[in-house]
Order: structure tokens, then sequence, then C-alpha cells
């Protein structure tokens, strides 16, 4: 028991490290996917599949892949980010691209009767999405959004690659200098804790929305 004393506040700040990755990534990508995903309904066709290959290649190639191009090979052609960065660049660019085909699926979800209803109404496009389309959107979508943001949890392990100090690393490097499985059991522990409380963030929130049905 001392032993694990002794390394849980090291595994507790790469824990908190793995958390604002989370959050940050959490923040930026959901509104970005939500975002491309409205946009892919336009008309104006190179921008559609623009987007389309954007998101066949975020979803087609791994995300330590990303994150290996963006820390190790951007700077090849002058384009320097430091660790922290290229982790939350590569990690928004990848979950906002499985966000926006989770909207767009919401989106396509919707009956075309109710958009010609808001144009019955005099909607604006601005109107017709805030009233009409979101509401029925983020109800449709929640399950899957909240699927992705468990992945997220777990996929924050991915940081060591370049070197962040996250829980993973932190557990690896205690296992490795005390020739002990202890560290790694730990982390496991914690990332399960991390798991359960967005679990159960994400139940009481779809409670939230039974009143659309």
């Amino acid at each position: 028991m001392s032993y694990i004393f002794e390394i849980l506040p090291s595994l507790l700040d790469g824990a908190l490290v793995s958390l604002q990755v989370f959050v940050f990534v959490l923040v930026l990508s959901l509104p970005l996917g939500a975002v491309l995903a409205f946009l892919m309904q336009m008309k104006f066709a190179p921008l559609r599949w623009f987007l389309q290959f954007y998101v066949l290649i975020m979803r087609g190639t791994p995300l330590l892949l990303q994150l290996i191009f963006i820390y190790y090979v951007l700077p090849s052609v002058g384009v320097t980010f430091d660790r922290m960065p290229s982790v939350i660049i590569a990690f928004t660019l990848n979950y906002a691209a499985y966000f926006s085909e989770i909207f767009r699926g919401g989106i396509e979800a919707i009956p075309a009767g109710q958009y010609e209803a808001a144009k019955v109404l005099k909607f604006t496009p601005f109107q017709t999405i805030r009233f009409i389309v979101l509401p029925q959107v983020v109800k449709i979508v929640l399950p899957s959004v909240f699927n992705e943001v468990i992945t997220l949890v777990k996929d924050t392990s991915l940081v060591y690659a370049l070197g962040v100090s996250d829980l993973l690393l932190a557990s690896r490097t205690a296992a490795n200098r005390d020739a002990s499985l202890a560290p790694m059991f730990i982390a496991g522990a914690i990332y399960l804790l991390m798991i359960g409380a967005v679990t159960l963030a994400s139940k009481q929130i779809e409670k939230k929305f039974d009143y659309y049905k």
C-alpha cells in the first residue's frame, strides 16, 4: 500500500494531462464536427468533395499516424508545433471528422417535410437550424456522440508517442523503473473511473432530452 501512495502523485499528474487533452479536444471537435456536417449539406459540390476527402483521410488512417505526421513530418516543410499543440490539432481534426459523420446522419434523418414547414412559416435558414434541426439532431446523435467521447478518453493514451507525460507514460515509467506491474493496473483503474464518469454524465444528459420523444 505504501508503494501505491508513493507512485500515485505522478500517476495523478499524468491523469490531469490526459484530462486536459480530453477537455480541449472535446470542446474544439464537437462544434467543428457540427459545422462540417452542415457544410456538407451545401449544394456547392467542390466544398462537399473536399470535406468528404478530409473525412476519408481522417477516418481512414490511424490517429497515431496523424500524431506522428503533424509533429515529426510537418517540420520538414517548415510547419512546426510543440508537443501539446500537435496533440490537440491531431485529435481535434480526427474527432471532428467522426463527429461530422454522426451529425450528418442526424441531419439526414430529419424528414424533408419539416424543412418545407419551416419555409411555410417563413423561417430563415438560421431559424430553421436553431429551432427545428438542432433540437432533433441532438436527440438523434447523443448515443453515438457519447460512444465517441468514451473512445476519446481511451485514445488520450496515444499522446505518449510524442513524449507527452500523460497517465500511460507515467505508469510505464514507474513500471519500468520499479519492475512492477502495479502502476499499469492503477492507471487502468484511473481510466476506468474517467470512463465511468463520462458514462454517468451521458445517461443524465440523455434523460434531459427525453422530452423530445
